[in-house]
């Protein structure tokens, strides 16, 4: 939702800031292992139970993830490795903070209740590779409800008010699952818009088996016609 709605705006007003990080020398790739380290400590604090200051780093997350780019930009080294890092690092974030709020359940509630954050990574994870799959095809696969940066935000509020951290935890999951579902419908259409219909690919093949016929009925003619060649020179 936020990509198709505001990304272009977002990614316009941060170019001023980019230009002035760039300026100082701060490299995009320096950002990105920044937001890592962010990450990192946002969910050792999760996992130990500090759900404040693992807010306070989950917004220290968000800004370089969301700077990263606009720095690349201003230094003109906008490149593949920048954006495969950038797309790696991102993953990266998503299992560490999940896997922080994991800690964190595994050590404070009874039965099996941390495998939510676990469930909600790895639904989390289908909604990226869809897209990235997707755009390997060529095809669209951007939108949905619960996008990262949505996520981000439902999660922040969970940390802020912890007593509803379960059932925060339960909607994004609900909504991580209904952008899968989204994103999927969305491949599969493009997709059959492309794909030939049925009664083309029918024609195709009996087109197809059609001319292997009538070039093996070709071939065995000019061997008739060969055979027929060497008996006359033969007689003759």
């Amino acid at each position: 939702m936020f990509d198709g709605n505001w990304r272009t705006a977002v990614d316009r007003g941060l170019e001023p800031i980019g230009a002035s990080l760039r300026k100082t020398g701060i490299s995009a790739d320096a950002v990105t292992v920044a937001g890592i380290a962010m990450a990192t400590a946002a969910a050792v604090a999760i996992g130990n139970g500090r759900m404040r200051l693992g807010l306070l780093f989950l917004v220290l997350t968000g800004i370089p993830d969301a700077l990263d780019g606009a720095v690349a930009k201003a230094s003109g080294t906008s490149s593949v490795r920048g954006a495969y890092l950038d797309s790696v690092s991102d993953r990266v974030t998503d299992a560490l903070l999940f896997g922080g709020v994991a800690w964190f359940l595994a050590s404070t509630e009874p039965g099996r209740i941390m495998m939510l954050p676990v469930a909600l990574m790895a639904v989390a994870m289908m909604v990226s590779y869809q897209r990235a799959k997707a755009e390997s095809l060529g095809f669209d696969a951007k939108g949905g409800i619960m996008e990262r940066a949505e996520r981000f935000i439902v999660l922040g509020f969970g940390l802020l008010f912890s007593e509803l951290l379960i059932g925060v935890l339960w909607v994004m999951l609900a909504l991580t699952a209904i952008t899968a579902i989204q994103r999927f419908v969305k491949v599969w259409r493009q997709a059959t818009a492309v794909s030939p219909a049925p009664n083309e690919k029918v024609a195709r093949r009996r087109t197809a088996r059609a001319n292997q016929l009538a070039e093996r009925q070709a071939r065995r003619a000019d061997l008739r016609k060969r055979w027929v060649d060497d008996r006359k020179v033969r007689r003759d």
